[in-house]
């Protein structure tokens, strides 16, 4: 049986290897649509886990009352939030759940996606870009998720919230991870001319 599902790994890293040739021989425009059919493949992945994790969280977190600490009182304030949603109880779910699904994205696609041999330090400026990002998410999916409330709609108010946090995250993050964190390891020039070419 383990035997079977490692097979069936290595047939798919074989397959996900050949296509990944195929794109970059067909060149640098279909090897950039390829990488974002990848990223499309692992923000499903992403999304997943954070509408299970922010619905998981949310319902239990939903009875912590604590309130917010400076300076995160100043942005998730009642007004926005919703009155009795300023606390850690509301918050903390939404701000867990992005933490840690794009955490998993990042590591998938820096492996999967754009094949990098990034440094870790990159990871660090992708944490402090993914703070800001994430702020400014969470603040976004409270004040989407207390407009559905407001109508009626609680049961379904995390996940749409975090369907749209999720999009934004999309269009910031594939630009950031290809171009600047996790560009592709450039691969060492074939030296080896054969001596027909050498003539």
């Amino acid at each position: 049986m383990e035997k079977n599902e490692g097979d069936k790994k290595k047939g798919f890293s074989s397959w996900l290897n050949k296509m990944d040739d195929k794109a970059e021989n067909k060149g640098a425009g279909r090897k950039t649509i390829w990488q974002v059919v990848k990223f499309l493949v692992v923000s499903l992945l992403v999304t997943i886990i954070q509408i299970a994790l922010v619905n998981l969280l949310y319902f239990l977190m939903k009875a912590w009352k604590e309130p917010l600490v400076t300076p995160f009182k100043e942005v998730f304030t009642a007004q926005i939030m919703g009155e009795g949603h300023d606390n850690f109880g509301y918050v903390l779910p939404f701000f867990l759940s992005n933490f840690i699904a794009n955490t998993v994205g990042y590591f998938l696609n820096k492996r999967k996606t754009f094949k990098s041999d990034a440094p870790i330090w990159h990871y660090v400026i992708y944490i402090l870009v993914l703070f800001v990002l994430i702020v400014f998410s969470t603040w976004l999916q409270g004040l989407i998720a207390n407009g559905l409330t407001l109508l009626g709609a609680e049961v379904i108010a995390p996940t749409i919230a975090s369907m749209v946090a999720g999009g934004l995250q999309f269009l910031l993050l594939f630009p950031l991870q290809k171009y600047v964190l996790l560009r592709e390891k450039k691969k060492e020039p074939d030296t080896d001319i054969p001596p027909s070419e050498q003539e």
